[in-house]
């Protein structure tokens, strides 16, 4: 438990640099592509925490799947419920997505569909890479019974 709770701030701590980074694009792309022109100290300094925050769980989350005792699909769940659940509360604190249930709905769905995206393709190199291997580990037993 110790070694996964070490993991998880290395990971974390070495991801959250990027939360600022993402903001900076975000702030870039929003002035780009709506009327915003000016942020308050206030909006910029939530949107540096929660992000920073946001990267630092992010990157400090893949550690679940280190834990020998935990199922893989159960890793894959607590991992995306707790995704989920950062990326709203960040989107809603910033002013990102508006309040309400179609909003939210609308949300969830993108965010289940990319994540499962995200996860099939992930499984199919993953799968690919298995097969090469074993093909590979075939081939080399054949020839050493040969």
């Amino acid at each position: 438990m110790k070694t996964i709770v070490r993991d998880f701030i290395r990971r974390g701590a070495s991801a959250c640099g990027f939360g600022p980074i993402v903001l900076a694009v975000l702030y870039f792309i929003l002035k780009q592509t709506s009327d915003l022109q000016t942020l308050t100290v206030n909006e910029v300094c939530v949107g540096i925490f929660s992000l920073t925050a946001l990267a630092f769980v992010a990157g400090g989350l893949n550690v679940v799947y280190q834990i020998e005792r935990m199922p893989l699909m159960t890793a894959m769940l607590v991992h995306g419920v707790v995704l989920y659940i950062g990326y709203l509360v960040t989107y809603l604190l910033n002013g990102w997505l508006a309040r309400g249930v179609l909003p939210v709905l609308v949300f969830s769905g993108i965010f289940v569909f990319g994540y499962l995206a995200i996860w099939a393709v992930i499984y199919s190199v993953m799968k690919k890479n298995t097969n090469n291997l074993n093909e590979m580990l075939k081939q080399k037993q054949q020839s050493a019974d040969r």
